[in-house]
């Protein structure tokens, strides 16, 4: 185990001892720190929940709750500011993360940035609201308007490009060559290389068996969402959907 992941496990289970006497809070946590957290609470007889602001948040905080408390998105410190500008500044994701770390302050404070057209709305941790509408008035060059809160409906998080196909089975293998659009057997060689992450885990095994709902990072080429697996074609083989995230 890594540093990184020593240092999170170590404020798990302080967490986990707070949250025995009043609500505690960690995060944001990015898909690997939130994956990880999943695999460890499994075996945790704890009351906690995971929440980023909305339903389909990626950058999510961990809550832990005493017994006497059932667990409520409603009772996590985070809000949502709205960024308002004209439609013709075209801002980007990237845009608006290195404003914020312009103003020094440490990635797990932000959470989720949805990015639209003339608006984008960014979850961060409550206490740091009055910090952000004190000292943000530009994004790059661009002027904005700050309001707290959001209305519906959200920016899209993502966008997506649909990939389709048939393989011989549903191992990684066959798919990450599927996704890649290369050879089983360069597919294979990414696999054996570190390069490929199933659910934002490390996985070295070539006929690791994959789960409609898996998200596969294969570094270098992107990463993408598995939709679906079937019908078989009239040869047995599988047919494959799946999404790029763009």
């Amino acid at each position: 185990m890594d540093g990184q992941r020593e240092l999170l496990l170590a404020k798990l289970r302080d967490c986990l001892r707070t949250g025995q006497r009043r609500p505690c809070y960690i995060g944001f946590l990015d898909e690997s720190e939130a994956t990880f957290c999943r695999d460890f609470l499994r075996k945790e007889p704890a009351g906690y929940l995971l929440w980023g602001g909305y339903e389909e948040a990626e950058r999510v905080m961990a809550g832990f709750f005493p017994d006497y408390m059932a667990p409520s998105a409603d009772s996590f410190p985070l809000t949502a500011l709205t960024f308002k500008y004209r439609p013709v500044d075209k801002l980007g994701h990237r845009d608006f993360l290195g404003a914020f770390m312009q103003l020094g302050i440490e990635r797990s404070v932000i959470g989720d940035i949805l990015v639209g057209e003339g608006y984008t709305v960014a979850f961060i941790r409550q206490e740091m609201e009055r910090y952000f509408l004190d000292n943000l008035r530009k994004i790059g060059r661009v002027g904005v308007k700050i309001a707290v809160g959001y209305e519906e409906p959200l920016p899209s998080i993502r966008e997506y490009e649909d990939i389709s196909g048939v393989v011989a089975s549903d191992r990684l293998d066959c798919i990450a060559a599927l996704l890649c659009r290369t050879s089983r057997e360069k597919a294979a060689r990414l696999i054996i290389s570190g390069a490929v992450m199933v659910d934002h885990q490390e996985v070295l095994s070539v006929d690791r068996r994959l789960e409609e709902g898996d998200v596969i990072s294969v570094r270098g080429h992107g990463k993408f969402v598995l939709d679906s697996f079937g019908p078989l074609t009239g040869k047995g083989r599988l047919t494959v959907k799946c999404r790029k995230y763009q």
